[in-house]
């Protein structure tokens, strides 16, 4: 058991002074433990919030939360492992597309996911929509699957990082979640207990992401790929745009349709695929399986083509018990007919000059897409379909979004949050990077599909 005072380190990081490995591991190691209560904890956070923590600090925070649980040995399946993790936003139905794909590829990849919380959705949430899908693994069976089936996509389990989960509980309700160097710790905690070799990060940008500023995203992507390089893990962190919601549906099962549909090769110029490409020829690189970002690329479009990627997807939903048929009639499914439409108000003709991520991912929620609370629970069929987009063209009437729900949400309500997150114009806006930019240990590149350009 830990004996650890935590009194002089608090009022140590109250001061601004920094805090070493052994003094950080102490205090974590005896909030796990139970020695150092929620009281001084929540002090130690505000401190933290407040003064902030250095590079080394954050590291070590890291370090200590890693090492409060189990860190998954994937040593003994064959080739480079790389995992990846998004910021959160919203349509982000990323993971589902890029996993498989990348396996698909020849780079194996394992991944634990979480819930959604509030307007961003969870990958757990989504997955489990398909009828059977199981996210609850054992360390062994994630194991397996991985050296079995190329990818797997898991629950994040109490075993790994356990001081990261009540940590953050904490932070939720001591108003210090948005502290970049807590942020970061919290996220490569569990991304580097994964048992991956490298990860790709993908820090989401704009106003439905956490991180809204470039700024912000910059100094995010910064600090973790910092904490990688102090745990002699390969890490590259891509920003992309998280303005508009990604694809054009947003909740569980019709994000998991849509991935489905781009699995299929339907969507392959859409902004999502954008992002998706660009993720997957980062991993494939790392992964040793290209020997550029751009050839990465390519090999990522030649499986979607092919068919192997939703080969590959069928398999993954196959090993953790769901029903693959979903795979070939997503849009058969009798409990996912539309509810009710919103239509273009009579002065909208013209083109879609804007939509509001925070605003639609609010207005899944409200359908019971999403949940305020970590113990509420998701309609999987909730959510928006059909969504308009900046740049498509609109007339009086159009419709705008389709609303999807298994319960009684209030369908007027929404519809006013769904009207209020869109505006028109004349004419239509230029079109917003989905890549922004990238940065490794060897600094920061402007991205486009096409081309890197040093910043």
């Amino acid at each position: 058991m830990s004996s650890v005072n935590p009194v002089p380190l608090i009022a140590a990081k109250r001061d601004g002074e920094s805090l070493s490995k052994a003094d950080l591991k102490a205090l974590v190691d005896g909030y796990t433990e139970g020695t150092v209560p929620d009281y001084q904890m929540s002090a130690f956070l505000m401190a933290a919030y407040l003064n902030g923590l250095s590079a080394a600090e954050a590291a070590a925070l890291t370090d200590a939360m890693l090492h409060s649980g189990t860190h998954i040995d994937l040593s003994s399946v064959p080739g480079t492992k790389v995992g990846k993790h998004s910021t959160g936003g919203v349509g982000d139905k990323v993971s589902p597309i890029l996993v498989p794909l990348v396996a698909s590829c020849g780079v194996p990849v394992a991944k634990l996911s979480g819930r959604g919380l509030g307007h961003t959705g969870g990958t757990i949430d989504k997955l489990e929509s398909i009828p059977g899908f199981g996210t609850d693994l054992s360390v062994e069976r994630y194991r397996r699957q991985v050296e079995e089936v190329g990818g797997v996509i898991a629950g994040q389990t109490g075993a790994v990082a356990p001081a990261d989960k009540k940590i953050y509980a904490l932070r939720d309700v001591t108003a210090t979640v948005d502290s970049i160097p807590l942020i970061a710790a919290s996220i490569m905690s569990k991304k580097l207990a994964e048992g991956n070799d490298a990860l790709v990060l993908d820090v989401k940008c704009g106003r439905g992401a956490f991180m809204k500023t470039d700024a912000d995203a910059r100094t995010l992507a910064e600090t973790l790929v910092a904490i990688g390089a102090e745990h002699d893990t390969p890490v590259v962190a891509v920003m992309t745009n998280m303005d508009v919601p990604l694809g054009r549906a947003v909740g569980n099962w019709p994000e998991i349709r849509e991935a489905i549909a781009c699995l299929r090769g339907e969507h392959a110029d859409s902004a999502l695929m954008e992002i998706v490409r660009g993720l997957a020829g980062e991993m494939i690189v790392l992964g040793g399986a290209a020997e550029t970002p751009a050839e990465g690329r390519e090999k990522a479009r030649a499986a979607i083509e092919s068919g192997a990627a939703l080969d590959q997807f069928r398999s993954l939903v196959e090993a953790q018990g769901g029903d693959p048929t979903v795979l070939d009639d997503p849009d058969g499914r009798a409990d996912s007919a539309p509810v009710a439409e919103v239509t273009a108000p009579p002065d909208a003709g013209g083109y879609v000059a804007d939509l509001d991520a925070l605003s639609i991912g609010q207005a899944a929620v409200k359908l019971g897409a999403g949940r305020q609370t970590k113990e509420a629970s998701v309609d999987p069929i909730a959510g928006l379909t059909q969504l308009k987009k900046p740049g498509d063209p609109v007339d009086d009437g159009d419709v705008l979004a389709q609303l999807h729900a298994g319960g009684t949400p209030d369908l007027e309500a929404v519809r006013a949050a769904v009207r209020s997150a869109y505006t028109f114009s004349d004419t239509p806006p230029a079109a917003a990077p989905a890549l922004q930019a990238r940065y490794d240990a060897e600094g920061w590149t402007r991205l486009s599909e096409g081309a890197a350009e040093e910043v």
